[in-house]
């Protein structure tokens, strides 16, 4: 479904998995280029060391990547299937207080993408994210591979 930016950010900020976890989709940037996120410490995700709960971290980043490759292929007609395939996860601090993180696609990653879209039909790349705390200090650094079907292709 196309929605726009605004739209988006209010329904996954809304969406409950993400919204009792305290994952806040704080903008989707202009056309789906990039998303900031803000993981807010509370009772509700604290976990025996006073820390984010390291499944809501990785919750956090988990959906990002795929939300904005699908977005922004769909508006350019193409009809998909999308889903992170794989991550993998490095815990590198306790987050102890609100976590943050940015992330962007690049006009040479979405050229890439469709490019072998049209030729391949499939897209698999993995992209990186790393999670901050208020102080700056890389408290998470994820690698998630997303995966791009394009339905209309054939060969």
């Amino acid at each position: 479904m196309v929605v726009s930016e605004r739209m988006l950010k209010w329904a996954m900020r809304l969406y409950p998995p993400l919204f009792f976890q305290r994952i806040w989709v704080v903008k989707f940037d202009k056309g789906f280029k990039g998303v900031k996120v803000k993981i807010k410490k509370s009772i509700l995700n604290k976990n025996y060391n006073d820390s984010i709960f390291g499944g809501t971290i990785f919750s956090a980043a988990d959906p990002f990547y795929p939300v904005l490759f699908h977005q922004l292929l769909i508006k350019k007609g193409y009809k998909l299937k999308v889903w992170s395939k794989s991550s993998t996860i490095e815990y590198l601090k306790p987050g102890h207080s609100d976590l943050f993180f940015e992330i962007s696609l690049t006009d040479t990653e979405i050229a890439l993408a469709e490019e072998i879209l049209n030729t391949q039909g499939k897209y698999m790349a993995h992209h990186p994210i790393d999670i901050y705390n208020k102080n700056g200090d890389i408290c998470v650094s994820v690698l998630n591979e997303v995966y791009l079907r394009n339905l209309n292709f054939t060969d």
